[in-house]
């Protein structure tokens, strides 16, 4: 069984420089092993092709074979292509290929493993977070809640960011994405869409899946670099644009940080 060093841990933690100079793309095992310390409260290692899991349930295949293209991982991802995608960190804003939507591939199967498999087993980990005049409830599970509270609290040091923060337009709802098949990760209670009067979002653009019109942010990148920080991705960085959503994806940013993915040139 492979197991995770103490080097993906501080990763992790943003806590050495040398995890973003190791510029390039990761191998799948290096990207294993940044997901396995990223969610130590349920994953234990890797094992025959498989996760594994702490409670002792079923592991998990991590590539199913299949050969799909963007659409199909999508709509069916497994492990593999969740990680297939290389999500950059910064305090720049992005212009993402045709169909590069690094976090937008997930797979139900590790999501409903890491929080709950139906709307009532997650809502029995959901806690309420304070959030800018209201409250807002988000998974205590793999840390999502108290990373959110890390968040608010350093953005509380900005008080001209608030008014792009709340209203929230919502953390959890038990639902599959719009017009797709697989789930939103505010199922899971690990997301939270912030005030829509800034929102951008493709499908409110008149977009189709593959032909997005291009978007002006109206969002500080102060608030994005917060939240990456404490392991939140932004959607606004996906060519499928919803630049109000941000949803908690700590190995994404921790791939990112030691493959040296920038979004500033």
């Amino acid at each position: 069984m492979k197991r995770v060093g103490s080097f993906a841990l501080l990763c992790l933690g943003f806590a050495l420089a040398s995890c973003a100079a190791r510029a390039g793309e990761l191998g799948l095992d290096e990207k294993l092993r940044l997901l396995v310390a990223a969610y130590p409260e349920t994953l234990a290692g890797v094992e025959d092709g498989r996760l594994t899991f702490l409670d002792g349930g079923e592991p998990l295949l991590i590539d199913d074979g299949k050969a799909k293209d963007h659409f199909a991982k999508l709509a069916q991802g497994d492990v593999e292509d969740s990680l297939s995608q290389v999500y950059p960190v910064g305090p720049c804003e992005t212009k993402p290929a045709v169909n590069d939507d690094p976090g937008r591939i997930r797979s139900d199967s590790l999501m409903m493993r890491l929080y709950g498999a139906s709307a009532r087993e997650v809502e029995r980990s959901l806690v309420k977070v304070a959030w800018f005049g209201e409250s807002v409830r988000v998974t205590k599970r793999q840390g999502a809640a108290a990373a959110l509270e890390k968040v608010r609290d350093e953005l509380k040091s900005r008080p001209e960011l608030k008014k792009y923060l709340s209203p929230s337009a919502g953390t959890f709802n038990w639902r599959k994405v719009a017009n797709a098949p697989n789930m939103s990760v505010h199922s899971f209670g690990a997301a939270i869409d912030i005030n829509t009067k800034f929102a951008d979002y493709w499908i409110w653009s008149g977009g189709k899946p593959g032909k997005v019109p291009h978007y002006a942010n109206k969002f500080p990148l102060a608030i994005i670099g917060v939240f990456e920080r404490h392991g939140y991705i932004w959607g606004g960085r996906w060519y499928h644009y919803d630049t109000m959503h941000f949803e908690y994806r700590p190995e994404l940013i921790a791939i990112a940080r030691e493959s040296g993915a920038s979004a500033c040139p």
